[in-house]
């Protein structure tokens, strides 16, 4: 089954202030190349939210699912010095995961807009930031390492494929979207490649 969803989205993308495109077969996803390394993706729609209520295995349904992409613009736009350092969002993005890596909150927390929400399938609907760590971060004790597949993005939003290893040797995957505010991450919404797909579920062979 098709990432309906998730095509949508990366086809919006692509298309934002663009009227002269012409809208291609929705019966199934297409990936077609376009200049300085943009991309359409389309399908038919489907809420974020909804998908989230439904479970997400579905994503993970089609081969070459987020194909690696360049960004271009993130490296040249970058984030104002006072805000993130200069990082793009890519390296920010790249910084959240590290941090759950290296088990430092505080390089989580600095990278996470006022307002920060997250959304998981987990029970977890738009928490701010407190409840975030007080539910999340001792998942981070489980983590050995992420490994980023596919990153695809275009202004103020993202999405990630992911593979997490445990630290006794299991694995899972999930896709997650990253909204940006202000150089920040403003919100996560993860959606589970399995029933109960984060580490410690996993790790326990809870998934």
């Amino acid at each position: 089954m098709l990432p309906l969803a998730l095509c949508k989205w990366i086809e919006g993308l692509s298309e934002r202030g663009e009227n002269s495109e012409p809208r291609p077969n929705r019966s199934k996803c297409k990936v077609t190349g376009k200049p300085k390394g943009e991309f359409i993706m389309t399908g038919i729609t489907m809420s974020r939210r909804n998908l989230l209520r439904a479970g997400t295995c579905t994503l993970f349904g089609g081969a070459g699912l987020l194909r690696a992409a360049t960004v271009p613009g993130w490296e040249e736009a970058g984030i104002p010095a006072e805000e993130a350092a200069n990082m793009t969002k890519e390296e920010i993005i790249r910084n959240y995961y590290s941090g759950w890596e290296r088990k430092e909150w505080g390089a989580i927390d600095n990278v996470l807009a006022d307002g920060f929400t997250f959304t998981s399938p987990n029970d977890d609907d738009h928490i701010d930031r407190r409840a975030f760590k007080t539910r999340c971060w001792p998942q981070a004790d489980w983590i050995e390492r992420f490994e980023l597949e596919n990153l695809v993005g275009k202004d103020n939003e993202a999405f990630v494929r992911y593979l997490c290893r445990t630290k006794n040797g299991k694995s899972f995957r999930n896709i997650e979207y990253f909204r940006f505010k202000g150089g920040k991450i403003e919100a996560i919404e993860c959606y589970f490649g399995g029933h109960n797909s984060f580490p410690s579920a996993v790790s326990q062979g809870q998934s």
